[in-house]
């Protein structure tokens, strides 16, 4: 769970790898094109140009090398040849393997000019995320993270998704310790320096309940209602944190 300082230079150039991968994208994403499309734009900038492995690609199962949720749908939206319209609301979730280190972060997108609504709940669910984030430091609990971010969502009349969450990252995808985005202040595992997880809180307009589709991956709002996710990888450092994931255009 603890990274020596080798490991977390090797988390620092993935999560950068994976962040390049949501820069590079963000032109091809407009109206007409298919999530396919954008599926293998990113496995071939992925795979030939930053040198690094998609690490969803056959990971359990999964079809594909970049997950694409579209509007009502949570996470772990199936690239297909949907194609994207005006006013949709796009995550991209990317992770990459460099090194045999896992980098994974993802954004949301706007398809053209979006409604009032959807700017609202992407801008409070980024809001959201930046809130779990500055909780980090040591001695503090995954416990305040979740707490924190669900004040801040349910303040604003917005629920927080409870069957997903963040989670510990390194050579493995998944790892402990279970980053969850509610809970109470003070509970769960403490924070200590050279911790690595994602924070990656799911917001939804509407309800909290979700259901799974019958591919068994995409995970949408039981209510139909619009739903948001940003995710970073975060190290606990001695006095706070380190976004391994964020962009240049980015001050968290």
């Amino acid at each position: 769970m603890i990274k020596s300082s080798e490991e977390v230079a090797k988390m620092r150039l993935a999560g950068n790898l994976a962040s390049k991968v949501l820069i590079m994208i963000e032109d091809f994403v407009k109206p007409g094109v298919t999530t396919q499309e954008l599926n293998d734009i990113c496995h071939d900038y992925i795979v030939n140009e930053l040198d690094c492995i998609p690490a969803p690609l056959n990971y359990r199962g999964f079809p594909k090398s970049i997950c694409t949720s579209i509007n009502h749908q949570v996470c772990h939206g199936i690239p297909n040849e949907r194609v994207l319209k005006k006013k949709d609301i796009l995550n991209i979730d990317i992770t990459v393997i460099k090194d045999g280190f896992h980098g994974d972060t993802s954004k949301m997108f706007f398809v053209g000019e979006p409604t009032v609504q959807a700017k609202r709940l992407v801008d409070l669910t980024y809001e959201a995320l930046k809130i779990g984030i500055k909780t980090v430091k040591p001695g503090a609990t995954v416990g305040d993270i979740g707490s924190n971010i669900q004040d801040f969502a349910e303040k604003n009349h917005f629920s927080v998704v409870r069957e997903f969450c963040g989670h510990g990252i390194g050579k493995d995808f998944h790892e402990e310790p279970q980053i969850l985005h509610y809970g109470i202040k003070g509970e769960g595992v403490e924070l200590k320096e050279g911790m690595t997880f994602t924070i990656e809180p799911m917001i939804n307009f509407g309800r909290k309940e979700i259901r799974i589709l019958p591919d068994n991956w995409t995970v949408v709002t039981k209510d139909h209602s619009l739903s948001a996710q940003w995710e970073h990888t975060i190290l606990v450092t001695r006095d706070g944190y380190e976004v391994l994931t964020i962009r240049p255009d980015e001050k968290i």
